[in-house]
């Protein structure tokens, strides 16, 4: 189950006529409450779409009671119309749903620089409504409405002991470079939480997921994550635990992400240990995680340490290359930026990758770690994004 698992929430995903393959392509989540705390966090790209300056502003409020999202068109570099229309879909819902438009989010994905059609929007929005119910079916069907790349839709569930649940649903394959991505998510909750501990426990949690997923180092106009708390379970939640399950359900739909990247061949994770700071680790495990020679060379199935050792030495953060090793699924090729092992000891041949980098600044309790998810940069990756709006 989807953004259906918590209770108090209902849900619908239909094909409304945006995009023109006829695909499922809107999607409408509503929070019956019986609270309404909500939270966001958005792209920090300095171009953002019309939906994410709309639900930034309704967000300052802490409360949403629906959240809609569209597929087949961004929505970005549309002007006042694109504002126009988000704000006439925003009162569209308001209407059907009965709140008012403050308290409705509004998302979208697709192309940049079209203007979604208005009246099949709002025609859209009163389909949905007309069709939200509260099952697992009507979660999976939201998560099919807001693919766009996607091969497959992408949910996931966390039922606490004590009687509440996290339930989120995402989409994103490219594009993607946290702050968020060219990525979608949203989570429910029916925990009891105040709205300050909702906004921190998100923070927390975007920041160890989809913050730390990188595909191909292009930040979208429109990444968008929201949480809804309806406290229909009655349960209130302790804070750590719940950051730790909101935490794990996003981690779980990052990870789903990154093995439906456009064009994966390999899914890889850079894992930095030693260094001076963690900015620093989550820096140079970005650099490397971003390299083209490196995504290429794993793409080849090519334990090339040299040119991890070479992207990490450019990156913005402190090194001693005289105490930098790497190791490639767990063969230890460099040690101390010289030649320490075979490659023929390494064995590349399946789809998981593991690059790891000390850089022995740092160690024991004070040991600096963080690790970044990427993927290759395969034939089908280009294929597929020089072809996109085409």
């Amino acid at each position: 189950m989807s953004v259906t698992a918590a209770q108090g929430f209902r849900a619908a995903g239909i094909a409304a006529g945006i995009k023109k393959s006829g695909r499922a392509d809107l999607a409408l989540v509503v929070n019956d409450g019986p609270r309404a705390e909500a939270a966001g966090v958005f792209t920090r790209n300095k171009v953002k779409a019309a939906p994410v300056l709309w639900s930034q502003q309704v967000l300052t409020t802490g409360s949403l009671r629906a959240v809609v999202l569209n597929s087949g068109g961004a929505n970005a570099c549309t002007g006042a119309e694109g504002f126009q229309v988000a704000h006439a879909t925003a009162e569209q819902v308001a209407e059907v749903v009965g709140c008012g438009a403050i308290d409705v989010a509004v998302c979208s994905t697709g192309l940049i620089g079209e203007q979604l059609p208005r009246e099949t929007v709002l025609a859209g929005v009163r389909s949905a409504a007309a069709e939200l119910a509260s099952g697992p079916e009507a979660g999976s069907a939201v998560a099919a409405a807001i693919m766009t790349t996607d091969t497959v839709p992408k949910e996931s569930a966390v039922t606490d002991p004590a009687g509440w649940t996290v339930g989120g649903t995402t989409k994103g394959a490219g594009m993607i470079s946290p702050s968020m991505a060219t990525m979608l998510s949203v989570l429910t909750t029916d925990a009891v939480l105040d709205r300050a501990t909702l906004d921190a426990a998100l923070r927390e949690a975007v920041r160890y997921s989809f913050d730390r997923l990188d595909v191909d180092g292009s930040m979208s106009t429109n990444d968008t994550v929201l949480v809804l708390a309806s406290g229909a379970s009655g349960v209130e939640a302790d804070p750590a635990v719940f950051t730790a399950a909101l935490t794990r359900v996003c981690r779980d739909l990052a990870e789903q992400m990154q093995a439906d990247a456009e064009g994966v061949t390999k899914r890889i994770t850079v894992r930095v240990t030693g260094a001076a700071s963690e900015d620093d680790a989550v820096t140079v495990a970005r650099t490397i995680a971003r390299d083209s020679l490196v995504k290429t060379a794993m793409f080849g199935s090519d334990p090339n340490w040299g040119r991890v050792a070479a992207s990490a030495g450019y990156a913005d953060a402190e090194i001693d290359p005289e105490r930098l090793d790497v190791t490639i699924n767990g063969v230890l090729l460099c040690k101390g930026a010289v030649v320490a092992g075979d490659r023929a000891d390494c064995d590349l041949s399946g789809k998981d990758v593991l690059i790891e980098v000390e850089l022995g600044l740092s160690g024991g309790a004070d040991g600096h770690t963080a690790e970044i998810r990427t993927t290759d940069l395969s034939h089908a990756y280009v294929e597929e994004n020089s072809a996109y709006s085409s």
